[in-house]
């Protein structure tokens, strides 16, 4: 590990990249410290612990996603939800809207610019949307909790409304929210990895000692009587983190190997002879994508209905579909299911593969150039890609299941096994890729010598 990060500082260029992305990833935890103006950040986490009561709840999701920003109503406190939604809704978008399609396939640059534009202006919308209800949420915190809000914000209003606060919190929250999307296009361009993503793992690691903190909590080591958990629920916590680690491991990087032959070719005067070789299909093409577009889908609706309250048809909707619920793990498993095949349909060209196999003179044995081999990548692509994503949404949901067997916190559960888990093992294995790819480039020996050494 050492030589190998000898090597990364040998590349003026990939330390380059890994020091701007540090240092975004750095400016993004320090929004996390900054309250909205007049919240006593101080207060509504003491009565943000006091309400959820570490049970399953809606909001401990979105606070782990946020990296407790949420529950401090800081300026980033939406994170960068709003922006994900925005994606998936750009995304259902131009599988439907057949100019915008074309325009993609004519230019695609300026296609992707056009996405892009339309993806930032609905992400200032939802922000705005969300940053208003998350103020009404607040007011009704303040009503059971005097003292969240400060007293000269409330006095300013507007048909009983305080329009001042509202305007702060509205105006504050979207441009944090905006502030998290420039940053994490900044790192996609500029540094290493997907800067969205790596923020949204930033904030999972820094709940990591909240939740060992809980679990000391929790066994009552200083006392005593037993405490809430004992050493083997700790255990099997930790049975569950392993597994899921090597499973996640094992699904993002296995492929199934389709073997590729070579015809004879002449190349100036001389003929060359034909070869073997493989073209390796992911089993699960869209990596943990598809996780933190269902987490992401299911958080909107439902942060709505728990904003607006109970007294409503939304509010009870939000009931059903909050953390640990079975129609909230039934609904997450089929759009994990379909995010999954929705991804690798956007994503996977195998008309496009064909069409190289058959310029450079290569073809699958058995199977003829042309259409049957779009078609054999497209049927084999569908296959493995169900395996892929059955085994990736019953690793989502199995420490939710333990969890709730156990009797653990959802912060730890969450942490140590699942959604969180998932996203912070499949961005850490995207991002050394990364910088791997950059290591072999300048033919040093990567991070993962063994992997790439059975690839050969």
């Amino acid at each position: 590990m050492l030589q190998e990060l000898q090597n990364i500082a040998r590349i003026p260029e990939l330390k380059a990249k890994i020091l701007f992305t540090l240092l975004m990833l750095a400016i993004c935890r320090i929004g996390g410290f900054i309250p909205v103006p007049g919240i006593n950040g101080e207060i509504a986490v003491s009565f943000f612990k006091q309400a959820t009561g570490g049970g399953q709840n809606l909001f401990q999701l979105v606070d782990i996603f946020s990296g407790g920003a949420f529950s401090q109503m800081t300026v980033i406190a939406l994170g960068v939800v709003p922006y994900i939604s925005a994606s998936i809704i750009m995304q259902l978008l131009v599988a439907l809207w057949p100019s915008l399609q074309r325009e993609i396939k004519e230019n695609n640059e300026a296609g992707k610019r056009k996405v892009n534009k339309l993806t930032r202006g609905l992400t200032v919308a939802l922000s705005f949307l969300q940053s208003a209800l998350f103020a009404k949420y607040a007011l009704q915190m303040n009503i059971a909790r005097p003292g969240i809000i400060a007293g000269e914000l409330l006095d300013l209003q507007l048909f009983g409304t305080p329009w001042l606060f509202f305007l702060l919190t509205i105006f504050t929250m979207t441009t944090g929210t905006v502030l998290l999307m420039w940053i994490g296009e900044q790192i996609t361009e500029r540094g290493i990895g997907n800067g969205m993503s790596l923020i949204i793992t930033i904030g999972i690691l820094s709940q990591l000692p909240t939740a060992i903190g809980m679990i000391l909590q929790q066994l009552n080591l200083d006392s005593q009587e037993a405490g809430q958990m004992n050493f083997a629920t700790v255990l099997i916590l930790a049975a569950v983190f392993v597994l899921v680690t090597i499973a996640t491991i094992m699904i993002i990087q296995g492929h199934r190997r389709i073997p590729l032959q070579y015809a004879r070719r002449v190349v100036g005067r001389k003929e060359v002879q034909g070869g073997n070789s493989y073209i390796p299909l992911k089993i699960n093409y869209a990596g943990v994508i598809p996780v933190i577009f269902a987490s992401s889908l299911l958080m909107f609706p439902a942060t709505l209905g728990a904003f607006v309250g109970s007294g409503n048809w939304l509010g009870e909707a939000a009931n059903w579909i909050s953390p640990g619920n079975t129609l909230y793990m039934v609904l997450f498993v089929v759009l994990i299911i379909f995010f999954t095949y929705f991804w690798t349909a956007t994503q996977f060209r195998p008309d496009q593969i064909a069409s190289d196999m058959k310029k450079n003179g290569a073809f699958i044995p058995g199977i003829r150039q042309g259409k049957p081999t779009q078609e054999y990548l497209e049927t084999t692509m569908n296959r493995i890609t169900l395996l892929g994503a059955v085994f990736l949404a019953l690793i989502a949901i199995l420490p939710s299941i333990v969890g709730r067997v156990l009797g653990t916190p959802q912060t730890i559960s969450y942490f140590f096994g699942g959604t969180a888990l998932l996203i912070l093992v499949g961005v850490v294995l995207d991002t050394m890729k990364q910088i791997e790819s950059h290591l072999l480039m300048k033919r040093y020996d990567g991070f993962m010598k063994r992997g790439r050494i059975r690839d050969r």
